[in-house]
């Protein structure tokens, strides 16, 4: 009788089959205007990501215990949830902004604090960063290159690393990828609107990780004014709509904690005043850069000497730099290729959104002389894997020419070498 009803019920529907059928294809297979393989290899890549950075997730117990203290500080405090206090009785704040705290503290007073609370949705966004890296790349350059870019994005061993542990950076990278993707739209469309959402993502990065999340924007400004629609008056006009959103999603937390009287909130850590404006352009901006604010620490005791090769470095090369040789390779020569073409090339605009996130990003960290960490450069990946696979791509559908075929050999010899120097 049971099963009798099931089959003439609602759930056994012919037409109730049919849609469920239907969605499970969708799923499964993607749009039908897409190949076969995409759907299929793009769900392996991502639970494969999800397992790579959630197997074994326990052993890291509570990572960096500097931050870990912040959140179990979030799980009992509202006060300290808003700040980033690193206590719970709102002595003093830690020495970056909240964003990347309040995910895990929400998900710890969800599910209790805990290092599996605290550590998947570091995790997640991982998964997270690598889905938009494809969707942002397979837009412009197609799924094979949009598969290639979410690969190396996966495995690169910074990456490997940060989003299995409680840094910001997690939450920064995944907020850049993000960025990248709404600027991609509205470059296809000329849209305020996706313009306005790119602001909004980069100012909640600043919220993140502070002056590090506006590296990627002038690289942004410049490709939206070189290949989106319209005239140059409204790509301006549209341009300060995405710079004004930046500053409101980001100055509101600035704002308030800024005309908070000092007697009323946390010590703003990292700051030498109690000031947030003075961690902002100080301790976090430019004194990272000059190496005139490190509060006791030094760029060089992390990272090596500044210089043009410090990517390649004992302290950084094993974390980014088995594909970078490659990507400059091909940036080169997507962009040589790229020469005549007109304006509003979307290939010729990839390369220099994701190769121009890459250079200036690098170039900061190469030459940057106040506290940098190796795990940093984690923010480069997505650019060095989306400028590689962008033109992989574009010289392998060129390859009936001898300088794309030798363009394509230097950049797998130049991955292989890299790869095999930095391991020795």
């Amino acid at each position: 009788m049971i099963s009798k009803a099931i089959r003439t019920g609602i759930l056994g529907h012919p037409a109730a089959l049919t849609r469920a059928r239907a969605w499970r294809a969708r799923v499964l297979r993607g749009p039908i205007d897409q190949p076969v393989w995409v759907r299929p290899s793009l769900l392996a890549l991502l639970i494969g990501t999800a397992v790579l950075y959630i197997w074994g997730l326990g052993a890291s117990g509570t990572a960096n215990d500097y931050y870990s203290a912040a959140v179990l500080a979030g799980t009992k405090s509202w006060k300290a949830f808003f700040f980033g206090s690193f206590d719970a009785s709102n002595f003093i704040t830690v020495d970056k902004p909240p964003a990347s705290l309040w995910v895990m503290e929400i998900s710890s007073r969800i599910f209790g604090f805990s290092s599996w609370s605290m550590l998947v949705p570091q995790a997640l966004e991982g998964v997270g960063a690598v889905a938009l890296l494809f969707a942002t790349v397979r837009r412009w350059s197609g799924p094979g290159a949009g598969f290639l870019a979410a690969s190396a994005l996966a495995l690169t061993p910074v990456a490997a690393l940060m989003f299995r542990f409680n840094n910001p950076d997690a939450l920064l990278v995944l907020l850049l990828v993000a960025g990248a993707y709404a600027i991609v739209r509205a470059i296809e469309s000329g849209s305020t609107r996706w313009m306005i959402l790119c602001g909004t993502f980069i100012g909640f990065g600043f919220l993140t990780k502070m002056l590090q999340a506006v590296l990627v924007l002038p690289v942004f400004a410049l490709v939206y004014f070189l290949a989106a629609p319209g005239s140059w008056r409204r790509r301006i006009v549209q341009l300060l709509a995405g710079a004004l959103a930046t500053v409101v999603s980001a100055g509101w937390w600035v704002a308030a904690v800024t005309l908070t009287p000092a007697a009323d909130r946390p010590f703003i850590g990292g700051s030498t005043d109690n000031s947030v404006l003075q961690l902002i352009f100080g301790y976090n901006g430019f004194g990272r850069l000059t190496g005139t604010s490190t509060n006791g620490g030094g760029g060089a005791n992390f990272s090596g000497t500044p210089g043009l090769l410090r990517l390649f470095n004992t302290e950084m090369g094993t974390q980014i730099a088995w594909l970078i040789a490659a990507a400059l390779i091909g940036l080169v020569s997507g962009v040589w290729f790229t020469r005549r073409a007109p304006r509003g090339d979307r290939t010729r605009a990839a390369l220099l959104l994701w190769g121009g996130w890459f250079l200036l990003t690098g170039a900061v960290f190469s030459l940057m002389g106040g506290i940098i960490h190796p795990y940093y450069t984690v923010a480069l990946a997505p650019g060095v894997a989306g400028v590689a696979a962008v033109a992989a791509r574009l010289l392998w559908a060129a390859r009936s020419t001898l300088l794309a075929r030798l363009a394509l050999a230097a950049m797998v010899a130049a991955s292989g070498v890299t790869s095999v120097l930095l391991l020795n």
